[in-house]
């Protein structure tokens, strides 16, 4: 993909934050929902923003919402399914769809440019750190649809790395970010009151 070509991007709240207890899209960071604070981070990055939600989501007003195409919220895969088949109906543009979750609030700020980098024609590319993949926060190519669509058929098709591996993949390993508390794992994810209160420690002392 050629890297002045920027994808779309879609957030992944179709999950049912069991561990948070609410819904962790509509959670502030400061003033802002933690989704459409990721969204923030993506938007310089890509060429729209896009939150995978049920339709009748109170962040509808604020963003564009693509609901699961698969009843009884499967998992995040059939999130990325929802993404891609959304995304593939535009024709000309961008090969690949970027996906994160909702409750990434640091991701870097080159995160599509070095994926893109990586990112050639059906092949998966998952963002990495301290020797972890993130299979969520990925570029998926717009021609896996039908794949991940039979894929998904199966109820016990659930686990994202088990898709991935039906298919070509890279990984890129990014750094640990530099935040006013130190270093954190660009990809820290909000899973637990405790986790949120650190987020909010790290704004609160001036991260962007």
């Amino acid at each position: 993909m050629a890297q002045s070509t920027r994808p779309p991007a879609l957030i992944l709240a179709g999950g049912l934050s069991r561990r948070m207890g609410i819904d962790k899209a509509q959670i502030r960071i400061g003033d802002t929902p933690l989704a459409l604070w990721v969204a923030r981070r993506l938007d310089a990055q890509v060429c729209g923003v896009s939150l995978n939600a049920p339709t009748e989501h109170p962040l509808a007003a604020h963003i564009r919402v693509i609901p699961d195409s698969r009843p009884d919220r499967p998992g995040p895969l059939a999130g990325v399914l929802a993404g891609l088949r959304a995304f593939s109906k535009a024709g000309d543009g961008p090969t690949h769809l970027l996906t994160t979750p909702c409750d990434t609030p640091f991701l870097p700020t080159d995160l599509v440019e070095r994926l893109t980098q990586e990112a050639v024609a059906g092949t998966i590319v998952m963002a990495a750190s301290a020797g972890r993949a993130h299979p969520i926060t990925a570029l998926w190519p717009l021609s896996l649809g039908d794949d991940l669509e039979r894929w998904l058929e199966h109820p016990d098709h659930r686990r994202v790395f088990d898709f991935i591996a039906r298919h070509p993949s890279e990984t890129v390993d990014f750094p640990m970010s530099e935040e006013p508390t130190g270093p954190v794992d660009p990809f820290f994810n909000v899973n637990t009151p405790e986790d949120l209160a650190f987020a909010r420690s790290i704004v609160e002392r001036g991260a962007p």
